[in-house]
């Protein structure tokens, strides 16, 4: 009977023993950087940081956060790129530069692109104003018209208005026998909308370097037939190694983008911005 209470003191008595005789001591490391290498890496750490005195806040916003937020904002979790950055200070989001009127009118010449027009440049009776000939059928002039005017501006009323003030500084007299100015047809003649731009715009030098020509820009040309021409630069360059830009016109096969602008005699240059003369 005794030995029935005393087995299991014994049994006990004895694994504890045999967990002493086992189990090792840590050693201590004095070196800490020792200590420190054994310490798991964050997981998400470029190799190729930057100095301490290099501004290391990712430049790159995903486009799936807000463009526009007032103030400033502390993202803790926030997936930017590939190596999954995280921000972990104040970062300001400012709102995007808005475009700019050249950028604006290049973009409404490029959309008349899309547009399907036979180049006709009959005289027809047109509303006034605002008055337009149809959308199927159109000039040089109306690819500039119509690019003004998808902006709010109504080239065909500024022109006549100061045609009307100014006839003898037109050409519409000596050119085309004209006793008073004619709403139908003086805003989509190039040597009118030339004056207009040289009185109401920036008359730029003609100049044969490319880089000369920014976008939204208008320029004139004398064609080989002594046709008169007249077209928009756009904000394209004509191939990744040229400073040459593309130009928005029609010149017979309808609105189009034309590696033109050293291809014909330049006679004007000029910049009409109304809200920045």
């Amino acid at each position: 009977m005794k030995l029935k209470y005393y087995l299991p003191i014994f049994l006990i008595s004895l694994g504890i023993y045999r967990c002493e005789q086992h189990d090792e001591p840590v050693p201590i490391v004095e070196d800490r950087s020792v200590q420190e290498s054994n310490i798991p890496k964050p997981k998400f750490v470029p190799n190729d940081l930057p100095s301490q005195n290099v501004d290391t806040r990712p430049k790159y916003i995903p486009s799936d956060l807000p463009e526009y937020v007032k103030g400033s904002i502390a993202e803790e979790e926030a997936l930017l790129d590939e190596r999954e950055w995280v921000i972990t200070d104040y970062t300001l989001l400012w709102p995007p530069e808005p475009p700019g009127f050249a950028e604006l009118l290049v973009r409404a010449a490029l959309e008349r692109t899309t547009h399907s027009v036979r180049y006709d440049g009959s005289y027809l009776k047109i509303d006034y104003p605002m008055g337009d000939v149809p959308d199927a059928i159109g000039v040089c002039t109306d690819v500039v018209i119509r690019s003004y005017r998808q902006l709010g501006i109504d080239l065909q009323e500024l022109l006549h208005k100061d045609i009307k003030r100014n006839f003898r500084r037109y050409p519409n007299q000596s050119r085309w026998g004209l006793s008073r100015p004619d709403t139908n047809i003086d805003h989509r003649r190039v040597p009118n909308l030339r004056i207009f731009l040289e009185r109401h715009g920036l008359s730029l030098p003609v100049s044969d370097e490319a880089i000369d020509y920014l976008p939204g820009d208008l320029v004139t040309w004398k064609l080989n037939n002594n046709m008169v021409h007249i077209g928009i630069v756009a904000n394209m360059y004509v191939n990744e190694f040229s400073d040459r830009r593309m130009i928005i016109h029609n010149i017979g096969s309808g609105p189009e983008l034309g590696d033109i602008l050293f291809e014909y005699d330049i006679t004007g240059h000029y910049r009409y911005h109304p809200d920045q003369k």
